[in-house]
């Protein structure tokens, strides 16, 4: 499909996403029709964890993912190169989605939410995917290991263990769960634009979307 006046469409995303579409669309299945769009509460909370926010609100991206889920990590260089080739026009959100069957799945989420109160979310984000292969679809608790991530990345450990076994953390991931579940996600990655829930059948088509958005 030709897009009308198309923005740079980066070779990296069309790799990686061709590696993660098709798990993606047996996710969420359903065609490539529009979706509804639905309530931005449920969708984009106050204290939701929000990358390189755009100034004018234009365009809202949101992911639910799971950092043990393999499609997610499949998905993640192409998300990572649309936050650079859209750095500053569209604002993209994360929101936590841990499926209870990946056993240290919510594990990550409590370790990057611990990481984010001490103002390094992205960082540990991204250590979750580019480590993801060590610690995912073990039935070993990855504690330890998510420990030495916050160590590496030289956070105050005490704080950190607060955090990461403080209830409200895991309130907050379940939070997320719960909007995600109102909003009808099944699997992830889950994305969300501008309210409208995407199913993409290629990068094209991720990238017309938001093309679209920002006209």
């Amino acid at each position: 499909m030709k897009l009308s006046t198309p923005a740079r469409i980066s070779i990296g995303i069309v790799a990686a996403f061709a590696v993660a579409v098709g798990v993606l669309l047996a996710v969420n299945s359903g065609g490539s029709e529009a979706q509804p769009n639905v309530t931005n509460e449920r969708l984009v909370r106050p204290d939701s964890h929000k990358l390189g926010p755009a100034a004018d609100g234009k365009a809202t991206f949101v992911e639910f993912l799971d950092f043990e889920c393999e499609s997610c990590r499949a998905a993640y260089p192409a998300v990572e190169q649309l936050r650079k080739d859209y750095a500053g026009k569209v604002t993209f959100v994360v929101r936590y989605f841990p499926i209870p069957s990946h056993f240290n799945a919510e594990r990550a989420a409590r370790a990057v939410e611990a990481a984010a109160g001490q103002g390094k979310f992205e960082q540990m984000y991204q250590k979750m995917y580019e480590t993801q292969s060590e610690w995912g679809e073990q039935q070993v608790p990855a504690d330890e290991r998510f420990r030495g991530y916050a160590k590496d990345l030289g956070l105050d450990l005490a704080a950190y263990d607060k955090a990461y076994q403080d209830p409200a953390t895991l309130e907050r991931i379940k939070k997320d769960v719960a909007d995600g579940e109102a909003l009808g996600v099944t699997g992830t990655p889950t994305f969300f634009l501008n309210g409208q829930k995407l199913q993409p059948q290629s990068a094209q088509d991720l990238v017309a979307s938001i093309d679209a958005a920002l006209k």
